[in-house]
């Protein structure tokens, strides 16, 4: 018995589909006193598991009304060559993520997120050519990094007043 494009389709549907349940779950989970603004801790999760709800009908709308369309059958002889993944992307994109939630709070926000943010640049660029990198090219994602990192940094901490992980004490790094 051959499994169909529609069955498929569906199945991505349902995925999403359960995916939204588990979120609502722990969603239920969470106290819905109001805080701030009148808005509970509950409210983002329960907009994300409503959002990824109504993706999940819209998938199932789509497989069940003729399919996913503009999509390329990648059984057609004419299909483009799939390209293999690139596990060296992959690894760089994942242990500067790892390495970002080890260093947060030894070096501080702004520098692990510097360094995270150049790390995954770098990963990004293995997966798109494989070439090595010039050091110019690391220190520009790491400017961009930290051009990126510290503002964020300074508008979570002084304007919204929300803690952190810094390196000093000042607030300011």
């Amino acid at each position: 018995m051959a499994v169909t494009d529609k069955t498929r389709q569906s199945a991505v549907a349902l995925a999403v589909l359960a995916l939204a349940g588990v979120l609502a779950l722990g969603a239920a989970d969470i106290s819905s006193e109001a805080g701030y603004a009148g808005i509970g801790p509950n409210f983002l999760p329960w907009l994300v598991a409503v959002g990824l709800a109504l993706v999940a009908a819209f998938l199932w709308f789509e497989a069940h009304s003729g399919g996913f369309r503009d999509m390329p059958d990648p059984l057609a002889s004419d299909a483009p060559p799939q390209s293999a993944p690139c596990w060296r992307g992959f690894a760089w994109m994942s242990g500067a993520l790892l390495l970002n939630a080890a260093l947060i709070t030894t070096i501080g926000f702004i520098f692990s997120c510097t360094l995270c943010f150049a790390c995954a640049a770098h990963g990004l660029r293995q997966a798109q050519s494989g070439a090595a990198q010039s050091l110019r090219s690391w220190l520009t994602d790491l400017g961009i990094g930290l051009l990126i990192a510290a503002p964020v940094f300074w508008m979570f901490t002084k304007f919204l007043a929300i803690s952190l992980p810094g390196l000093t004490q000042s607030g300011w790094l």
